[in-house]
């Protein structure tokens, strides 16, 4: 065998385990009642910042229970975690909870605050309200004509 089977061996060895850990995840989800919005993601808590049991707000925001309290620190299931940023959003203090994610467009979201999260809410808030408008009037004769 050379170099390159071996090579080759193992990214499919990968990719099928990549893939079934995504069906696996789909169906825990599934279960649960809970909808993926984002194609992959990841979390990570700053153990040394965290209050935790001070405060436990991120295990309080957590839509689908990816993080609990365990021994003394806030765990993280991370197959159960779908990037919300809910966690992000609540958490006093900055820089302690990280969250990256991937929308299926491409694009790549990193948020470590709270402030991150209240921008990313504005963004899609003003965004829908832009569309909404632009429905009920696709240019300015329209509006004209409604409110002459």
């Amino acid at each position: 065998m050379s170099k390159n089977q071996g090579i080759e061996i193992f990214q499919l060895l990968l990719e099928a385990s990549k893939k079934r850990e995504r069906m696996e995840r789909t169906q825990l989800l599934q279960s649960i009642g809970v909808k993926e919005n984002f194609d992959e993601g990841s979390i990570w808590i700053n153990w040394k910042t965290c209050r935790g049991v001070e405060c436990r707000l991120c295990i309080d925001a957590c839509p689908t229970n990816a993080l609990y309290w365990r021994e003394g620190d806030v765990g993280i299931a991370k197959e159960l975690c779908i990037f919300c940023v809910a966690c992000v959003g609540v958490c006093i203090v900055d820089d302690c909870i990280r969250v990256n994610r991937k929308r299926p467009n491409g694009e790549i979201e990193r948020f470590n605050n709270a402030r991150e999260v209240l921008m990313l809410l504005c963004n899609i808030n003003s965004r829908k309200a832009v569309e909404r408008t632009k429905s009920r009037f696709p240019d300015a004769e329209a509006y004209l004509k409604r409110y002459r």
